[in-house]
């Protein structure tokens, strides 16, 4: 696949290192410092993918002639207005909005990838739906005094204690967790090396 490149991962998740080691086992880590919330667009989907690229090209900046990845993971809402993007929760009161926001509903996650090698950039996403149950107030209130939400986009971890809000899935679960691999493969595979 990419055999004898440095590969660099744009993101200091231990989720996306987590399964990224699932496809290859030697690669280095750099996390891109983007603000997302002033590239936040009114598509969730056009949001993820220009952060992703946006993240891939800080990297090659660093490390012009590694195979760089980088990714976005974005939840959302759709009203009746549009789409409502759920960030990671700057602290518990945004956690508790955003956890009630998906309570009982569906809702989007959106993971794009960025491959970049140089003059090549390949740019995908991955989209998978999740069902959370109702949840009581008082579970609500326990998760959020944990330290599980404050850095997951949506303000939940499917891999953790939220694992027990999931009604149903539709779609990748790594995606869900951050990092769609089937997705990653094919792109990788797809990488003019």
């Amino acid at each position: 696949m990419i055999v004898g490149h440095h590969v660099v991962l744009a993101s200091a998740s231990p989720r996306r290192q987590e399964l990224l080691r699932t496809l290859i086992s030697d690669f280095d880590v750099f996390p891109a410092q983007i603000d997302e919330e002033s590239h936040t667009l009114v598509d969730p989907v056009a949001t993820a993918r220009l952060l992703a690229k946006l993240k891939a090209e800080e990297a090659q900046i660093h490390f012009p002639n590694a195979v760089i990845i980088a990714g976005d993971t974005v939840v959302a809402v759709e009203t009746e207005t549009g789409w409502t993007q759920l960030s990671k929760p700057k602290d518990r009161a945004e956690a508790r909005s955003f956890l009630l926001e998906l309570s009982g509903r569906s809702h989007v996650v959106i993971t794009a990838l960025a491959i970049a090698h140089k003059a090549n950039m390949l740019v995908d996403h991955e989209k998978t739906i999740v069902r959370f149950r109702a949840l009581a107030a008082a579970e609500i209130e326990t998760y959020i005094a944990t330290s599980e939400p404050y850095d997951k986009a949506g303000g939940y971890g499917i891999q953790g204690a939220a694992s027990h809000f999931i009604e149903g899935i539709d779609g990748s679960t790594s995606n869900v967790i951050g990092l769609p691999v089937e997705k990653l493969e094919a792109m990788l595979s797809s990488l003019p090396l």
